[in-house]
């Protein structure tokens, strides 16, 4: 194999790795994708996928990675979430990793609860800044992964027109 195809191959493993990295909270999924890009662009001598191109993608992926911590915030302070609700949502996401896609998708909501009742020994107020705080994170997730096909699109349009 060539130098080439290997690089294009690691190309296109990052921007899978990326991709992956959109739903697992482990992964910095568009830093990944960013990166393969970049890699991508770079193997061509930016011939093909040029500055204006990159630019474009490093926005969405920087617009992806705010989305992805604002979003869970701004649940959980509309919600009146406690200091401890967003500890535990942090923890939550971190032990849900190791569970599984339902951890990954359950464990934060599961976490904020526990926190905020901690916080305020109060079920429902409990229950509504945990609902709050998850929707708003599954809301940046999915922004989040929308965010990194966009960015792959453009990059296969860049290369192909």
């Amino acid at each position: 194999m060539t130098a080439t195809v290997l690089l294009w191959v690691l190309s296109v493993l990052l921007i899978v790795i990326g991709l992956a990295g959109a739903v697992l909270p482990a992964l910095p999924g568009t830093v990944f994708v960013l990166a393969g890009i970049v890699l991508g662009a770079w193997i061509d001598d930016f011939a093909l996928v040029g500055t204006t191109t990159l630019v474009v993608v490093g926005v969405l992926a920087l617009l992806s990675w705010v989305l992805d911590y604002v979003a869970g915030l701004l649940g959980a302070k509309r919600a009146g979430a406690s200091r401890e609700a967003l500890i535990g949502a942090a923890l939550g996401t971190v032990a849900g990793i190791f569970m599984g896609l339902v951890g990954v998708l359950f464990m934060p909501f599961v976490g904020a609860v526990a926190g905020e009742y901690l916080a305020r020994r109060d079920h429902g107020g409990a229950l509504r800044v945990g609902t709050a705080t998850w929707v708003g994170m599954i809301l940046g997730m999915i922004a989040k992964v929308v965010l990194a096909f966009v960015m792959v699109g453009i990059f296969v349009v860049a290369l192909l027109f």
